[in-house]
């Protein structure tokens, strides 16, 4: 009988409806980290009062994982419970067990050095998702870290380049995350100031009715793109993280689940990217020819890009 009374009791500590931490934890409510309203703050053994096998009952997705992993998962998502818990990320966001959340291949990732490649470590998701609810829905200022904009102020992001924009420029850096540029006009640091006049793709302007106009179904001319239609954060073995799989970026593209492949040639071909959204309606110049990845619609293939179509140039607005 006293057997029963301990199992009833741990099964009911473990259960939403009884936890202390309720209040505060709450995956419909976007708040997964623990604060100091939570029973056990500041102790680092969650084993202490939870059970494995109880807990994340009604989360299939990551239930199994955490499951197998152990409480090593807990502070990944929990944070370090006042107690300096170590918040490991990887251990379920990896190409084995969240093999799309993200995608974690390639050689190159946004891993703040400049001189060389690393993998990815749990503290550089951090930097990035320090309070990111992980409930499925993408929301700007829950799921990446609030950064200072360049008056100082704690504010909400109006679209997801922000993000990148409050690092990315000359004046007004983070503390602690300095941006190295290897010359003046580096995007690195250019980027903001020159954020209305990209040609791919900014504050973007034209009407689409050039010779060269022609987009796939889910993209309109007009629309401002964010840096992450292009550029994978998490791993490329493309220079300047260029992605190179469609499924880690081009949102709006139709099928962009099914992996179409990408990769850039010297010097400045950046066809097969290009290629993704770009479908000529009119071909012209080499339109018909197949980039390399299955796909075509955009001129001069195989050609450099860069020459009439420069990152952030405002000379070449709108081409």
């Amino acid at each position: 009988m006293r057997r029963l009374l301990i199992v009833w009791l741990l099964w009911m500590a473990a259960t939403p409806a009884f936890a202390v931490e309720t209040h505060d934890v709450s995956l419909a409510q976007g708040r997964l980290l623990l604060t100091e309203r939570h029973e056990g703050w500041g102790k680092g053994r969650c084993q202490s009062c939870h059970v494995l096998r109880m807990i994340h009952g009604d989360a299939p997705h990551i239930r199994d994982i955490v499951r197998a992993k152990g409480f090593d998962t807990c502070g990944g998502c929990h944070g370090d419970n006042g107690a300096g818990v170590e918040r490991r990320c990887a251990i379920c966001h990896n190409p084995r067990d969240l093999p799309a959340s993200p995608y974690l291949t390639g050689i190159h990732a946004h891993d703040f050095t400049i001189d060389g490649d690393r993998p990815l470590a749990d503290g550089d998701c951090m930097i990035c998702h320090w309070a990111a609810d992980m409930d499925g829905r993408w929301e700007i200022d829950t799921d990446l870290t609030r950064f200072p904009d360049a008056a100082g102020f704690d504010r909400p992001y109006r679209r997801e380049s922000e993000f990148c924009l409050r690092c990315h420029n000359r004046s007004h850096q983070q503390p602690g995350f300095p941006v190295r540029a290897r010359d003046y006009l580096d995007p690195l640091v250019a980027v903001e100031e020159s954020w209305r006049y990209m040609d791919y793709h900014g504050w973007a302007v034209g009407s689409g009715d050039r010779i060269f106009a022609g987009l796939r179904d889910g993209y309109r001319y007009g629309t401002e793109l964010a840096c992450t239609e292009c550029h994978a954060m998490h791993g490329t073995d493309n220079p300047k993280l260029i992605l190179d799989d469609s499924r880690k970026g081009a949102f709006g593209l139709s099928f962009r689940d099914r992996g179409v492949p990408v990769q850039v040639f010297a010097p400045g071909d950046y066809s097969q990217l290009c290629v993704l959204c770009h479908a000529m309606t009119t071909p012209l110049e080499d339109a018909h020819i197949d980039t390399g990845n299955g796909l075509s619609g955009v001129h001069q293939v195989g050609g450099d890009c860069t020459l009439c179509h420069t990152h952030g140039r405002a000379a070449q607005v709108g081409l």
